[in-house]
């Protein structure tokens, strides 16, 4: 199993465009510990050649050209992408299917709530005759280019754009999946947005071999202190990594092969790769990931 980090940012990327958060203004200055990175999206293969991406960034086309794997090759218009696996209808996950209107064939899967969302406004260029939607129900298998994908509810909310005065956190239905992917033998998951680490998802991903886990910030409130949106982690529909209830103490001794952090916000500290709590997360067992990660398991 071959697994490819396209982007590993949140949305607005690393450096964000507008931003001069701490962590953002090394970064702009070329500080050597922090690396840019791009918004968030993987791409995996069970041969080497053919490859499914889990979510489509905005980034996307630049991500494809800088990675070999992905280039076309043979015919005058082919692609090694053969299919799109959307997690939610974030714009950071949802938008990077416009970069594939170009009369490519692929297929896209999801929750129906999701692909609901590409049947809409300018999604309809992408040509129906050549992309396919399929919609996967939760805890419903599905076989998609050499592997068994079974997606499942993890809290969470609607996307920001559909959200109203009356949103809700830490739902558990289609808005917010994760998956579950199996090879043969081996299995992960890649769990890139997440409010809460319930018992029930700790009980599903014990012993896995590999866990992709959402990563935006360090501290529940890091966004609030830094005086950048009055938002929590929380209210965004992430869990924090440190805290009673964070992901590093939630997720611990849980017998993961190996455990790595996406979507990880610009303002998070552990970006900067001596700072304290990029030592924290590598104690408790963690990677953090980079744009161009190589995983094979």
């Amino acid at each position: 199993m071959h697994i490819l980090v396209l982007g590993s940012a949140a949305g607005g990327g690393f450096p964000q465009w507008n931003c001069l958060c701490p962590v953002c203004q090394l970064a702009w200055a070329g500080d050597k510990r922090v690396k840019p990175r791009t918004q968030s999206s993987l791409a995996i293969s069970s041969d080497g050649e053919n490859w499914l991406l889990l979510n489509a960034s905005p980034d996307l086309r630049q991500q494809i050209l800088a990675l070999k794997q992905l280039h076309p090759r043979g015919a005058k218009r082919q692609s090694p992408i053969g299919g799109v696996f959307v997690t939610n209808g974030d714009v950071d996950h949802l938008t990077g299917l416009l970069t594939l209107r170009e009369q490519q064939p692929f297929t896209i899967y999801g929750s129906k709530q999701t692909l609901a969302l590409t049947d809409e406004s300018v999604f309809g260029v992408l040509n129906k005759d050549l992309v396919k939607s399929v919609p996967v129900e939760l805890e419903k298998p599905v076989k998609v280019m050499g592997f068994t994908i079974t997606p499942f509810a993890v809290p969470g909310k609607v996307p920001l754009w559909l959200e109203d005065a009356q949103v809700k956190i830490g739902t558990e239905d289609e808005s917010t999946v994760g998956l579950e992917i199996i090879e043969g033998k081996k299995r992960f998951y890649y769990i890139p947005g997440c409010a809460e680490v319930t018992p029930k998802i700790q009980e599903r991903i014990k012993g896995a071999d590999l866990l992709f886990f959402d990563g935006t910030t360090y501290t529940d409130d890091e966004m609030v202190k830094l005086g950048i949106s009055p938002k929590t982690a929380w209210r965004m529909g992430h869990v924090a990594m440190s805290g009673e209830n964070g992901s590093m103490r939630r997720l611990l001794d849980l017998g993961i092969g190996r455990k790595i952090y996406v979507h990880i916000n610009n303002t998070n500290p552990v970006l900067i790769e001596d700072s304290p709590e990029r030592r924290s997360v590598e104690k408790a067992g963690w990677d953090v990931s980079y744009d161009g990660m190589e995983v094979t398991i």
